[in-house]
């Protein structure tokens, strides 16, 4: 079993350890565009273009399924990638869990990149699943570059300033940008107000990687054996994990696959 993921950036570590902890006999491709990111800046067209290219590169690999582990793409590049690649090769795209997180009651704080806070897919999603519950949309300035490069001083203050901008009150956040989901622990931290209940983080990882595995038919075997492979691919080229990766515990997990000959 082959399973590959796509994003602009090492964001999709999170889905990719989520595949690993469920079938660690999977061979895992990580295709990512180090030369084009970030995508979030760029216009619907480049982003679906740059998306495709990320994801060609990826298919020719014959994975079972891919992953598109990345909320921009997503949102603009989804109906082109399964276009283009389906149903010889499955798509799975990436929808924050905003329906979970408003299931638990609220309040319910959304965290995510200035392009998505605010736009009319996120406020579609809030409409459809969160009506009933108190929504407030967090812009997260800089903190997926700062996760991208492992800067821990950027990480520090772009969680520190959108903690700032999140109701005291909140029991639920939803990680709208894979790349969140590598701090989560420090995003809990930051959000946590003392006497107040444990504050719920609900990321996509989990679900993406079990869904892909539903797609072709696999069921979670944790038990499995160890996977033979991992390939990384930067911007359609051949390449090792990038060393900013290995900060983060799903990067070592993932590191800890035999690179694929």
């Amino acid at each position: 079993m082959k399973i590959a993921l796509m994003d602009s950036g090492i964001g999709l570590l999170a889905a990719a350890a989520a595949v690993r902890r469920l079938r660690p006999d999977a061979d895992l491709v990580l295709s990512s565009d180090p030369d084009g990111m970030p995508w979030g800046p760029r216009t619907p067209q480049d982003v679906t273009a740059r998306a495709l290219a990320v994801a060609r590169a990826a298919a020719a690999h014959r994975p079972d399924a891919l992953i598109v582990a990345c909320n921009t793409a997503s949102v603009h590049a989804l109906p082109t990638l399964r276009a283009a690649l389906e149903p010889t090769l499955p798509v799975v795209g990436t929808v924050p869990a905003i329906k979970p997180a408003a299931a638990g009651g609220g309040p319910v704080a959304i965290w995510a990149t200035p392009a998505t806070t605010g736009s009319p897919y996120q406020r579609g999603l809030i409409e459809d699943f969160a009506r009933s519950v108190a929504v407030t949309e967090v812009p997260c300035p800089g903190l997926a570059d700062a996760v991208q490069n492992a800067d821990e001083a950027a990480i520090d203050r772009a969680v520190a300033a959108a903690a700032a901008l999140t109701p005291p009150d909140v029991r639920a956040v939803v990680l709208g940008c894979t790349h969140y989901e590598l701090v989560a622990e420090r995003i809990r931290a930051a959000v946590q107000q003392p006497g107040l209940p444990p504050v719920t983080l609900h990321g996509s990882a989990g679900a993406v990687a079990a869904q892909a595995l539903r797609r072709i038919g696999a069921a979670p075997a944790p038990s499995a054996e160890q996977a033979t492979s991992l390939t990384v691919l930067l911007s359609g080229r051949a390449a090792e994990l990038p060393d900013a990766a290995l900060a983060y515990a799903e990067g070592l997990l993932l590191g800890a696959v035999s690179p694929a000959r």
